[in-house]
């Protein structure tokens, strides 16, 4: 299992961003979850299988249609994760 962590910028607050997030990543089947920063980014954490979670980076780089993205930074870390839970909004 893989994980990796994804900090969003642009314009991705009040679009439902996080909520579109939720749902692609259930659909991939991946774990973690999202949530929004006070300077306006978004914070992502996926766990799951490597290709499916470079599925979802892919698909954060536009995001809902009433988003703008900017840029997508990703850091794959060690998963430390005892277990994989559903993914969710924080």
């Amino acid at each position: 299992m893989s994980k990796a962590k994804l900090l969003i910028k642009g314009r991705v607050q009040g679009v439902f961003y996080r909520h579109s997030t939720r749902e692609k990543a259930d659909a991939l089947g991946l774990g973690g979850w999202v949530r929004n920063l006070s300077d306006g980014t978004v914070e992502a954490c996926a766990l799951g299988d490597r290709c499916e979670i470079e599925a979802l980076i892919e698909w954060c780089k536009v995001g809902p249609p009433s988003a703008y993205v900017q840029s997508v930074d990703v850091e794959w870390q060690e998963d430390d994760e005892p277990q994989m839970r559903p993914f969710e909004i924080r």
